[in-house]
């Protein structure tokens, strides 16, 4: 026996199905999560220019960092002990950052008004044992002879009590180029702290080079440091 549906019957079916369907695709849109959203901000706006003033203190702190030359021939010697040449105005800011108290001077001509104002305005103390200098003649150069210099040891004695003196660090010792005077001075404080002569010589002849003495490497070689030992203990 066939049943016939109605076609009453028939719309009524239809019409669920519409309303079962538009629930369906209800329910998916609650449950679907919306594409991601990209947000393009302006950029920031420009920091506004310097004025002159805040422009040159700007300047002054750069320039602070990028200048810090060491004078000619500059070295460490040991804690609180350094060496170097001459130094010139263009040294002076690294030399601040060292913290000087005091420069051993080795050399007779007075010091230049210019770096007495730098020590003076820093608080640097300076000593000076003026130590002639000498240069060979256009005789003793073609004969490839050397003169006797004459090397003061009650100065380089004395030079060296201030050198050890740990009040008067951190110090400089400087002459002119840091070679021959600055050499022996450092020499013979090597000696004090019991190195071999070779080492001692080797040290001096790395900043005299071709112009290393053989006057000078003698004086370091016979110079008596009895009466110099006491004052070498935090430095041994």
């Amino acid at each position: 026996m066939k049943l016939e549906v109605m076609p009453k019957q028939r719309a009524m079916e239809a019409e669920q199905r519409e309303e079962a369907m538009e629930m369906s695709g209800l329910e998916l849109w609650k449950h679907e999560k919306p594409a991601s959203m990209v947000v393009f901000l302006p950029p920031p706006p420009p920091p506004p220019p310097l004025v002159p003033a805040a422009a040159a203190a700007a300047a002054a702190a750069c320039g602070e960092e990028a200048t810090l030359v060491p004078p000619l021939n500059f070295a460490m010697v040991d804690d609180g002990i350094f060496r170097s040449g001459f130094p010139a105005a263009a040294n002076f800011r690294f030399l601040k950052s060292l913290n000087l108290r005091s420069i051993v001077y080795l050399c007779p001509e007075p010091y230049p008004e210019t770096n007495a104002e730098f020590l003076a305005k820093n608080g640097i103390k300076l000593y000076q044992f003026g130590i002639e200098g000498r240069k060979l003649t256009t005789s003793e150069l073609l004969l490839l002879q050397e003169p006797f210099v004459n090397i003061p040891d009650d100065k380089i004695r004395e030079a060296l009590k201030v050198v050890l003196d740990v009040r008067n660090q951190p110090l400089l010792i400087h002459c002119k180029r840091g070679k021959h005077r600055t050499g022996c001075v450092v020499g013979c404080l090597r000696k004090l702290q019991k190195w071999c002569l070779s080492s001692v010589f080797d040290e001096y002849q790395r900043f005299a080079a071709a112009k290393a003495r053989s006057t000078d490497q003698r004086f370091m070689e016979l110079f008596d440091i009895s009466s110099l030992k006491h004052l070498t203990a935090s430095h041994c």
